[in-house]
């Protein structure tokens, strides 16, 4: 069964302070997907899109599908109704997934881990885009206790080889928090070498963390979004930094790229961001923000256009 999604409103999530600004429902742009639909991951398998989200309190990974990246219908199935036995139920967060062979579906995803302690990085395999994802192997893919645990997978092909950028969870126990990446096995199930450090938290607008990279190539040149801040208000935003090689060294764009400010209201806190390539060869900027009364965060979808090496928010 499926649900379509227009411009309904509608609840969930978890309350948080309030926002500095005070935004009417007109003020506020309307959402792709108007209901809790955070940390949004966006593919193109054949003619489908498929959205895939953090958890609720019925799934662990919510699924959505389109034609054309405006009219979206959420499913009420899980698309990975079983967690891994080394994890803890509640805690499933920003969900990447990846075809790396025909059939061969690969999801990554956050998770609660019983020892140690941390939010850690699993994986699944599926037949299917939708799933049913099924856990594979007897432990998590990344869980770095000395660095706080990981978070935030999102893959990226470069030269044939699909890589793997993750960060560390530092922000929870008083660390750095480093974006890094490593590549990957050919079925996807392992890393296939060490992990290189990217960019870590160093400006005033970013907080004590960044988050949630997404990494591009435009032309010759690397490009990684991350979200940075508190993700819980208006203050949570994105940012981007540029290199010449996947492994840096990265240049960070100045200030805060895409924010509440930045929209002028019409995106609350936007972040956990994720970029797709439409089926006229456009790209995509997908990101949630909050709602009014910043209660849930929908999920948004807006042109992306470049300038040169610099990425634009389009209408």
């Amino acid at each position: 069964m499926t649900v379509a999604v227009g411009l309904c409103a509608c609840s969930g999530g978890a309350s948080v302070d309030s926002p500095a600004t005070s935004p009417t429902d007109d003020s506020v742009a309307p959402f792709a997907i108007d209901q809790d639909f955070p940390d949004p991951d966006v593919s193109r398998f054949g003619d489908t899109y498929y959205a895939y989200a953090t958890n609720t309190a019925a799934v662990n990974v919510q699924v959505a599908t389109s034609a054309d990246l405006k009219t979206w219908a959420v499913s009420d199935s899980d698309a990975l109704p079983g967690l891994p036995d080394w994890a803890i139920p509640g805690r499933t967060w920003a969900p990447d997934v990846s075809e790396f062979s025909p059939g061969h579906f690969v999801m990554y995803f956050t998770t609660a881990n019983s020892d140690p302690a941390f939010q850690c990085i699993g994986v699944a395999t599926a037949t299917a885009p939708e799933g049913p994802f099924r856990p594979a192997g007897d432990s998590a893919l990344i869980c770095p206790a000395d660095e706080g645990g990981a978070i935030d997978p999102s893959t990226f092909v470069d030269g044939g080889i699909r890589y793997l950028v993750w960060k560390n969870d530092g922000n929870c126990c008083a660390k750095d928090t480093w974006l890094q990446v490593a590549p990957l096995s050919p079925d996807g199930l392992q890393l296939a070498g060490p992990s290189t450090k990217l960019i870590k938290q160093t400006d005033d607008w970013e907080g004590s963390l960044v988050e949630a990279p997404v990494l591009v190539k435009h032309g010759s040149t690397y490009v990684l979004f991350y979200s940075a801040n508190n993700y819980g208000g208006d203050q949570y935003a994105i940012g981007y930094a540029t290199a010449q090689a996947i492994t840096g060294p990265y240049t960070k764009h100045d200030g805060a790229w895409f924010s509440t400010a930045r929209s002028h209201g019409r995106y609350l806190g936007p972040g956990g961001q994720d970029i797709v390539t439409a089926m006229d060869g456009t790209e995509r900027l997908v990101f949630h923000s909050w709602d009014p009364a910043v209660v849930y965060r929908g999920m948004n979808v807006v042109p992306l256009e470049w300038k040169g090496d610099e990425p634009v928010v389009g209408e």
